[in-house]
């Protein structure tokens, strides 16, 4: 059973998270040779905690989000599923998240979904018939490490799902998969899906989740789609920060698409993050887009609090 009391409730009004990905800025010397990812590491959790965000990642800088999974879980080689798969050995990404929550207090875990993890791999074994078949056995594996996260601390797991807004994944066998990942778990679980969810917004808010984390600087008509949706206690995390363009918006300009969602869903639905990962962004642009996505918040907060003190 998930937890009655509001997990959140210790949080400001509108926390501010990230989808989870920092660019990556590699060390030197000793250290950096031992574990190459190390200082990457601590750069993307102080970036973070120094702009002000309010549930951090552990930056996600040890590989794609693909190969940050597959290349840890037995019966995968390359990207080649060669025999059944099955939990890791160890955990993958307990100890740079470990090191997040001795930065600071709210820290989401984050995992790759079961079925955009099925759809990036070659099936080059007898032993899965689809990759529906496939996405079940990663979802048991991934729930290993959802529970490993949940042990440690993190306050949020999300799955990353991408994969279901383009249309090439079977929705309800994706669903069955991340039910028996999200099922493990006492803590909210997250659902982060990209692009325009149009054609798939029904079938997503069938997932068991507290959070749907959305696109909604780039696809501002996803806020549309699902105001006209009954969300039934779910929150929503909205991007507000186009995670794809390097440009960096200016407070006014984000704090506009944050008021927006505002107007949707009421300050007490609410998330606020950038719509993607920042990997792929320089990093002052990256940590300019957090700096300026806090500021915007901290503004609609305040004035969130004189409309309340005033009478009219």
């Amino acid at each position: 059973m998930r937890r009655s009391m509001d997990p959140f409730a210790s949080l400001p009004l509108l926390p501010t998270t990230v989808v989870g990905s920092y660019p990556v800025e590699r060390g030197r010397g000793l250290a950096a040779f031992l574990d190459p990812f190390r200082h990457a590491v601590r750069v993307a959790v102080g970036s973070q905690v120094r702009a002000g965000i309010d549930i951090i990642s552990d930056g996600q800088v040890r590989g794609d989000m693909i190969q940050a999974f597959s290349s840890h879980l037995p019966g995968i080689r390359g990207q080649d599923v060669i025999n059944p798969v099955l939990p890791a050995p160890g955990p993958i990404t307990v100890g740079d998240t470990l090191y997040a929550l001795s930065c600071h207090t709210w820290v989401k875990g984050i995992l790759t979904g079961p079925t955009t993890l099925s759809h990036a791999l070659h099936i080059a074994t007898p032993v899965y018939r689809d990759r529906g078949d496939l996405a079940r056995d990663l979802a048991r594996a991934l729930a290993v490490e959802a529970i490993a996260l949940e042990k440690a601390g993190v306050c949020m797991v999300q799955v990353d799902e991408p994969i279901l807004s383009t249309g090439a994944a079977d929705i309800a066998r994706a669903r069955e998969a991340f039910s028996l990942l999200a099922g493990t778990l006492h803590v909210p679980v997250a659902l982060h899906v990209c692009g325009d969810l149009a054609g798939v917004i029904d079938d997503l808010l069938r997932f068991p989740v507290a959070v749907l984390d959305i696109e909604c600087a780039k696809s501002p008509q996803n806020l549309d789609l699902l105001s006209e949706k009954d969300l039934q206690g779910r929150r929503i995390a909205a991007g507000c920060v186009d995670s794809s363009d390097p440009r960096v918006e200016s407070v006014g300009e984000i704090r506009g698409r944050v008021e927006k969602a505002v107007d949707r869903f009421g300050p007490h639905n609410l998330l606020v993050d950038p719509d993607c990962g920042l990997r792929m962004l320089p990093p002052d642009a990256a940590f300019q887009k957090l700096s300026n996505m806090v500021t915007a918040v901290r503004e609609v907060r305040e004035g969130l609090g004189e409309r309340q003190r005033d009478p009219s």
